[in-house]
């Protein structure tokens, strides 16, 4: 440590090793000496290999605190040290840079002195603020051949040159060698301008030696840390009144200039031109600095810029001339490489930059302008691109001056308008070609179109925009027509007025209605209204022709009814009215049925075409019709190709081709991922489809109250045996199978526990009068069915009981008549005829009890005598248990609908139920696939869904 007293005058040798001591202010940092030796310090002996005279200076002693080797690791000591400031350290470590007796770390720190020097005499230096807000020059801005030697210094200095510890507790750290010389080259920097002469060249708060604080210098201190100049930067103002004024000396005009402006970082309102600030008219403003840094500020944007190159070769850099292709360049990417490097580019006051392009589709000259017959016509509508100025398109001829010109700029209607080359490459090439009316159609109600695989704006003209018009305005509700014997409600005028609308524009529609809303009286209404003297094609499931032919003479007396079904079906001596024929016989006997003229075709339960793909959708296609309506309660059912099938019949190509639609539409919308995809397709589709629910508003009082209650069942000890050996037997399978396989195996579990839930007999396969006549008490679910229908029909009700499997139906009929309850069974094998006598006599009240199995009655029945309605299972769509419901809770129905539904506590059973309330609630969403999604869960997913949860 050394107790001998230093001496002020001691010669400081190079022999001691040198670091840095930084400080808040750059230019208070001093440079310390100490012996890594542990050596006493020199008291006046020379100074290493030079004499006193060349190597003495008044030093500071001091005790500094080092970190030292120690064994194999390091410690923290103190040692003798001597300081100096900055500028009396700078010869001594100058001269210390080819010393060869200098100590390693000396001789860095003089190759960093000498570095800083060479930066300070080239005017790298930049003024700017300390942390604490005091005035600091620093060096910079450096540029890569100045930030590879300070590197290359950095990683030759030894830990001696950085020996002083950071300040803090906790592990032993030195500071970055990089680091700590970058702070030398600023304290070197700050140092040298704080001379006597410094007012009158750099200002007043740079030259005085004691730290000045400017609080209100953060933001320009911000703007020369960001790399400006010191004092003043550049701007560019284009100068379009020149515009080819200039000449290179060959002739060739030059397009306009950019006029140089100086702005004062100290004070912001000072702006002149580059021309004032060299005539000297600006000096008293500026300070005698601002025309070298001017130059400073040119050269550097010029790296960014090449031609600004151009004005460092000029007495005064105050105009720019600029060709064709550099004010091009000048007006897009380099004006945004300028404004990043702090260089604004003005652009001129009068230049407009609103000019826009949009493809238009517009019929023909001489098409009809009310949208009436739009359709009708096999014209094609022109498409293309449309300009225009501040929203005012572009005339013929303006639009062909634009795709003239070759320049950046172009004048057009008295005015300057900067020109965008893909705008330009838009004018030249007008056309994007044809649409059909359809296309024409999606594309102005969507608001957009696809050109070269971009999506762009679309905007219809002419009659498109009418009928666009037309097709997006409210509804106004209509009359009922002369000859309908009934009184529509306001909803049921509005589906007559909107299809009445669809229709006389030659276009389909989907009326989309909840079950039971009546849309079979619209439709009766509609044919009254659209009465040309051409028949209406009905096509029904053959369940529910009675019910039309029964509706149709009753709401439509004298209009004539033809059933097209059965062996002596004919179309011979039509006159109007209705012809009612089923799937089944629509697909044989199309090309029968097209060669009729029709004024009208329906689908009703359309969702039975909703493969696009199967014969019957493909027969249905082949009839021609000038207005085409499907009826369904459920569009979507399972995925949005089943809402492409119905709407590309109504309307063929409103949609496009199914795999494009697939592509832009239906994947985006069904993953959630894209809300604007979401938003066109609505757009798209509303116009088409009217969507009624019976929870709206306007529908709500014109039906008594529903009442839905899940009832748990526990599984017998039969019931539970079975379920837990089906699972352990099935999952032993599955989980050693994959692909197809896998897959069938798993749809095989899922109906074998749905099975149990319902009654052993079912899974077992036996007879069903057999079980009937055996115990009850085998299926907790059959003896809940007996609790609540001995409670209804002691309150002389009827009820409706659902199952999706024909079996269960007829074990709970076999059990039901063993019990001497009236009851009746409805499935799909049962004769039309017998179906038709089966509604009548529960409508009448002489079948309390009707039993039916869901795919087959489920839709199209009306039997409101029911006040209760019994899922005896769960069907894996909620729409079509709703739908099933609907049999009941649909117009006409006076009596509160009580729904109940038998759900097995524990099973699959109770787990898909709360999928199916979490599908409930994304109300007209797109639903999931049903069982088939359920075959892609993990063996692990699996299990948990199927397991039997026994209750505590």
């Amino acid at each position: 440590m050394g107790d001998e007293a230093v001496k002020t005058d001691t010669a400081v040798p190079v022999r001691l090793a040198a670091v840095f001591l930084p400080a808040p202010v750059p230019r208070q940092g001093r440079v310390a000496f100490w012996d890594p030796d542990g050596g006493p310090l020199p008291s006046g002996d020379g100074a290493g290999s030079g004499s006193p005279a060349e190597n003495t200076s008044p030093a500071e002693p001091t005790e500094l605190t080092v970190v030292r080797p120690h064994g194999s690791g390091a410690r923290r000591g103190t040692v003798p040290a001597l300081t100096l400031p900055i500028a009396e350290a700078l010869p001594l470590l100058a001269g210390a840079r080819h010393d060869r007796a200098a100590h390693p770390a000396t001789t860095c720190w003089g190759a960093a002195a000498l570095h800083a020097l060479r930066l300070v005499a080239r005017g790298r230096m930049l003024p700017g603020l300390t942390p604490e807000g005091h005035d600091a020059w620093r060096a910079g801005p450096l540029d890569p051949d100045d930030i590879a030697h300070l590197r290359a210094v950095a990683a030759a200095l030894p830990y001696e040159g950085h020996a002083v510890p950071l300040p803090g507790k906790g592990p032993l750290r030195l500071p970055d060698p990089e680091a700590l010389m970058r702070s030398f080259l600023d304290a070197v920097a700050d140092t040298l301008p704080r001379t006597p002469a410094a007012p009158h060249t750099s200002g007043k708060p740079f030259a005085a030696g004691e730290p000045q604080r400017l609080p209100g210098a953060h933001d320009w201190a911000a703007e020369v840390a960001a790399g400006m100049d010191a004092g003043v930067r550049i701007s560019l103002r284009l100068d379009l009144s020149a515009y080819q004024l200039f000449d290179d000396g060959e002739g060739a005009h030059r397009a306009g200039a950019a006029v140089v402006q100086v702005h004062s970082l100290a004070d912001p309102t000072l702006v002149v031109d580059a021309a004032a600030l060299w005539a000297g008219d600006a000096d008293t403003a500026f300070g005698p600095r601002a025309r070298v840094d001017a130059a400073l500020a040119v050269r550097r944007a010029a790296r960014v810029w090449p031609p600004l190159d151009r004005l460092s070769e000029q007495d005064v850099p105050d105009v720019l001339a600029l060709s064709e292709e550099e004010l091009s360049d000048l007006l897009g990417i380099a004006a945004t490489r300028l404004g990043a490097a702090g260089v604004a580019v003005h652009w001129p006051r009068d230049l407009a930059h609103d000019l826009s392009a949009a493809a238009v589709v517009r019929p023909a000259p001489g098409s009809a302008t009310d949208g009436t017959g739009f359709f009708e016509s096999e014209e094609l509508l022109q498409f293309r691109w449309q300009l225009a100025l501040g929203g005012d398109p572009l005339t013929e001829a303006e639009m062909d001056a634009l795709a003239e010109a070759h320049r950046p700029v172009v004048r057009l209607r008295d005015q300057w308008v900067l020109v965008d080359p893909a705008l330009v490459r838009k004018a030249r090439k007008r056309e994007l070609g044809l649409l059909d009316p359809v296309d024409a159609l999606s594309v102005a109600l969507t608001g957009t179109a696809e050109v070269d695989g971009e999506t762009v704006e679309a905007v219809p003209v002419g009659a498109l925009a009418t009928l666009r018009d037309r097709l997006t305005a409210g509804i106004t509700p209509v009359e009922p027509p002369p000859g309908l014997q009934a009184r529509l409600r306001d909803y049921q005028l509005r589906g007559l007025a909107w299809l009445d609308l669809m229709t006389s524009l030659g276009l389909g529609g989907c009326l989309a209605d909840d079950m039971g809303l009546g849309k079979t009286i619209t439709v009766i209404a509609l044919h009254l209204r659209r009465d040309r003297g051409e028949p209406t094609l009905v096509v029904c499931p053959a369940s529910l022709m009675g019910n039309w032919q029964r509706e149709i003479n009753r709401f439509a007396p004298g209009v004539p009814v033809r059933r097209f079904h059965g062996p002596d079906r004919t179309l011979e001596d039509l006159d109007g009215g209705f012809v009612l024929t089923t799937y089944g016989t629509m697909r044989s006997a199309a090309p029968r049925l097209a060669q009729q003229t029709w004024g009208m075709v329906v689908a009703d339960e359309a969702q039975h075409v909703k493969n696009p793909y199967s014969a019957t959708a493909k027969a249905l296609r082949t009839i021609p019709s000038p207005a085409r309506v499907a009826l369904t309660g459920t569009p979507v059912e399972n995925n949005l190709s089943e809402l492409w099938a119905l709407l590309d019949w109504t309307t063929p190509g409103l949609l496009g081709p199914l795999k494009s639609f697939r592509a832009r539409h239906a994947r985006a919308v069904e993953n959630g991922e894209d809300e604007e995809a979401i938003a066109r397709l609505a757009r798209l589709i509303r116009p088409f489809l009217l969507r009624r629910k019976k929870s709206d508003p306007g529908i709500v009082p014109e039906l008594p109250p529903k009442t839905e209650t899940d009832h748990p069942v526990p599984l017998t000890r039969e019931q539970a045996s079975l379920y837990e050996a089906v699972v352990r037997e099935s999952m032993l399978a599955i989980e050693t199978t994959d692909g197809i396989a896998r897959r069938g195996l798993v749809l095989k579990l899922l109906t074998s526990l749905k099975q149990i839930c319902n009654h052993p007999a079912l899974f077992l396969k036996e007879d069903a009068r057999a079980v009937a006549l055996g115990p009850s008490a085998r299926s907790g679910k059959l003896a809940l069915l007996d609790e609540l229908l001995d409670t209804l029909l002691a309150e002389d009700g009827s009820a409706l009981v659902f199952t999706q499997y024909v079996g269960m139906a007829r074990l709970i009929t076999a059990h039901l008549a063993a019990r001497a309850v009236p009851v009746e069974l409805l499935h799909g094998g049962t004769p039309v005829a017998e179906r038709e006598h089966m509604v009548d006599r529960f409508q009448s009240g002489a079948t309390p009890i009707l039993v039916l199995s869901l795919k087959a009655a489920g839709t199209g029945l009306n039997l409101t005598r029911a006040g209760h309605v019994v899922h005896f299972d769960r069907w894996w769509n909620p729409a079509v248990e709703e739908q099933a419901t609907d049999r009941a809770y649909r117009i006409g129905q006076t009596q509160p609908v009580q729904v109940h539904r038998l759900i097995t506590e524990g099973t699959v059973e109770d787990r898909i139920a709360e999928m199916l309330e979490a599908k409930r609630a994304l109300a007209d969403a797109i639903l999931g696939s049903g069982e088939a999604s359920l075959t892609e869960l993990t063996d692990r997913e699996l299990s948990d869904l199927v397991s039997l949860r026994r209750s505590s």
